[in-house]
């Protein structure tokens, strides 16, 4: 087997194929010992070849230099999104990913070729990282938020994108009486037009695929279908679409 491996700050996604198919999938939360939790991750298996991507990929060849497997190589985000985009929907033209750290806006021409992207790594500004930081202000489960800023009627305006000010501003409307479902609506809100900005910047072409972790917000989702005025196309596993286009490209380079 071959096997793609997506090293995110909140999670490590592993897909493995054979003869061209995907063989088994799994993940596991990155915590405070990525190296540890690289090598459980893998344990067990037999492998021709890893192919690495995601926020830790250089920690890959270190962490597996023990394993018994072939090359550990490594590509970026961007081309590993793209390949397991146009794998899975050779429709889309425009990729989002918003996953625990960074943001990515990806233009794609045919063949999943990257005409222009765009990513946001400097903070954790508009990412799962904001959106679990202020998840645990409301004392609500990160899988839960979204659903829970669904229950608002108005979304409140939240100036500030940087994690500690978008505390202090809801903290300051929750002690001013709002409902907390309209500040948490407009939390979702203030990411969703970063978010748009970010597309409009690369030149949005639909159908646009919405990948990365922050997918699976049915919040995020909503708005930014009502944004755009066209739905996006989410994948059945959203945060597994850069682990498989690893895998894809150690599939074609092997």
């Amino acid at each position: 087997m071959i096997a793609g491996i997506d090293i995110g700050s909140r999670s490590i996604e592993l897909v493995c194929l054979q003869d061209g198919r995907t063989a088994l999938a799994r993940r596991l939360p990155t915590t405070f010992d990525p190296l540890s939790q690289i090598n459980a991750i893998v344990e067990g298996l037999k492998l021709s070849r890893i192919v690495a991507t995601g926020y830790g990929r250089a920690l890959a060849a270190q962490a597996l230099s023990s394993f018994e497997t072939g090359n550990v190589d490594s590509i970026t985000e961007i081309k590993a999104y793209s390949l397991g985009t146009a794998a899975l929907m050779p429709e889309a033209r425009t990729i989002l990913d918003i996953g625990g750290q960074d943001t990515k806006a990806i233009s794609l021409g045919e063949n999943g070729r990257v005409l222009k992207f765009e990513m946001n790594d400097r903070c954790a500004a508009g990412t799962g990282k904001f959106l679990e930081h202020v998840a645990n202000v409301f004392q609500i489960p990160i899988e839960a938020f979204g659903a829970y800023a669904l229950d608002g009627d108005k979304a409140l305006t939240i100036n500030s994108m940087c994690t500690v000010f978008a505390e202090t501003e809801a903290t300051s409307l929750m002690a001013r009486g709002h409902k907390p479902q309209n500040i948490a609506l407009g939390l979702h809100a203030s990411i969703v037009k970063r978010t748009t900005n970010m597309l409009g910047r690369v030149g949005l072409k639909p159908p646009l695929a919405f990948a990365g972790g922050v997918a699976q917000n049915p919040c995020i989702v909503k708005l930014l279908a009502n944004a755009l005025g066209e739905a996006s196309v989410v994948p059945e596993e959203p945060d597994m679409v850069g682990a498989y286009g690893a895998a894809l490209y150690a599939l074609k380079n092997s």
